[in-house]
């Protein structure tokens, strides 16, 4: 029997028992996923041996590899971490974050009733979003403005209302067949909407001509993307929004651009950054409808903004589908909050995201002084100067100028050091770069600094 690789497969509630009866703790995981957990790991092994594996690990093996994928488990959920890489708004770890004052609204608005479908003043059922919408519309400058659950469901809910039946064709030059990131792709999110596409021009030179050789009777909508996430540069050429404006006007197609990056205040004031362009001004160009993310320069939650024609608007809001994509009561009291700081705003909007762009190297160099004393003389560390970055598709362009924390441990590698910043009780994300290991400052809140000195003297211990 001892020879049976089948005989050193402990069962499911034998595992079970050791786990909760050892030593180390188990993570805070419901016991239900706990015990699938075990079940899963349990048949993968008895699929192992059935496939021919003969080596079998004793069960306390067994039992401490388990442990270390329920650890690891608990570890995926979604917590706080301490962002050091100089990237202001990091895809992978949510993006632009939120002021106090609108988390604790949001709170609010979650924990307790609200006012959402609901007229104060006549006790009826009111619009949703009326407040934010018309908030929306003053700071983008337009007739009108609604908002949806993100700037993808933004375009294709336009794309749908706009390029339908017999006009379903949608104009775009191949230049702008962007990929937002995580394999999705401009022209592949489109053609969920029914819409077919008549890409025109060549990857670096579209021309005005090429836009109008492809107006057909089956043309619902010229649209533009505004290259957000990458720069071209050298033999290139592209019409103006303003003579895409005028063609669309001549043959009474309207005209719509994805911005995508949501800018809604001068970028270049706020830093040595590129300019970048904001929906008030597209609008201005004339495009009946533009389209911008939330949650990117923005600096609110995750939601598509759209804003333009009133009639537009009003069209969009009234198709079934729109229902499948509004935003729910947090989302509403997040944006509306983040719209109400810009509109207050004389300077720049007392948010996160502007904030961080806007800060100089020497206005953290006291911070980096301070973590480096109270770190002592046993860990290796300078003070560094770096590059952050706006990152999230935006400004790829933008390089600016950051101080950083550089560490060159003697006694363990780079990335040894980075996997014991990750298992900290707050992870810290930092990045490699010239045999060191570097933390940005600039994307890390002056009150978790506490945390980063812990987590710091815990990993070099």
């Amino acid at each position: 029997m001892s020879d049976n690789p089948f005989a050193k497969i402990p069962a499911v509630e034998k595992v079970l028992h050791a786990l909760e009866t050892g030593t180390d703790p188990l993570p805070p995981i419901p016991r239900p996923l706990i015990a699938e957990t075990v079940r899963e790991e349990v048949d993968s092994l008895r699929a192992e041996v059935k496939g021919g594996k003969t080596d079998v690990a004793d069960f306390e093996i067994i039992v401490e590899g388990i442990r270390k994928t329920l650890v690891s488990l608990h570890r995926s959920r979604i917590h706080t971490v301490i962002n050091g890489t100089g990237i202001i708004i990091h895809t992978n770890l949510g993006r632009s974050p939120m002021s106090a004052e609108t988390v604790e609204l949001i709170s609010a608005s979650a924990r307790y009733y609200n006012n959402i479908e609901l007229d104060l003043e006549t006790g009826e059922r009111g619009p949703r979003g009326g407040y934010l919408e018309r908030s929306l519309r003053l700071l983008c400058e337009a007739e009108s403005a609604t908002i949806v659950n993100n700037c993808a469901a933004a375009l294709i809910l336009i794309l749908r209302y706009l390029a339908n039946g017999e006009k379903n064709e949608v104009i775009i030059s191949r230049g702008e067949l962007v990929e937002i990131g995580g394999g999705f792709r401009v022209p592949e999110i489109m053609e969920t909407s029914g819409a077919k596409l008549r890409e025109v021009g060549a990857t670096n030179k579209t021309s005005l001509a090429d836009y109008e050789k492809a107006i057909t009777p089956n043309t619902g909508m010229l649209l533009k993307v505004h290259r957000s996430n990458f720069w071209m540069d050298g033999f290139i050429g592209e019409p103006t929004t303003e003579e895409l404006v005028e063609l669309g006007k001549k043959h009474g197609i309207p005209v719509v651009e994805d911005l995508g990056s949501g800018a809604m205040i001068q970028t270049d004031s706020l830093a040595p950054i590129p300019h970048e362009p904001t929906a008030a001004e597209v609008l201005k160009r004339g495009v009946d409808l533009v389209c911008v993310s939330g949650d990117k320069l923005f600096g609110g939650a995750q939601a598509g903004i759209i804003a333009g024609r009133a009639d537009l608007v009003a069209g969009l809001k009234k198709e079934p589908f729109f229902r499948a994509l509004r935003c729910d009561k947090m989302i509403l009291t997040a944006m509306q909050t983040v719209v109400s700081e810009y509109l207050a705003a004389t300077d720049k909007p007392n948010l996160p995201l502007p904030t961080m762009l806007s800060l100089k190297p020497e206005d953290l160099q006291p911070r980096a002084e301070k973590i480096i004393a109270e770190l002592g003389s046993d860990i290796p560390v300078w003070i560094g100067e770096g590059i952050a970055r706006c990152g999230g598709g935006t400004m790829p362009k933008a390089e600016i100028p950051s101080l950083t924390l550089d560490f060159r441990p003697e006694n363990m590698s780079l990335d040894k050091l980075a996997k014991r910043l990750r298992e900290g009780n707050t992870p810290v994300m930092g990045y490699k770069s010239d045999d060191a290991y570097r933390i940005d400052l600039r994307t890390i809140f002056p009150e978790q600094d506490a945390d980063l000195i812990e987590n710091l003297k815990a990993a070099f211990a």
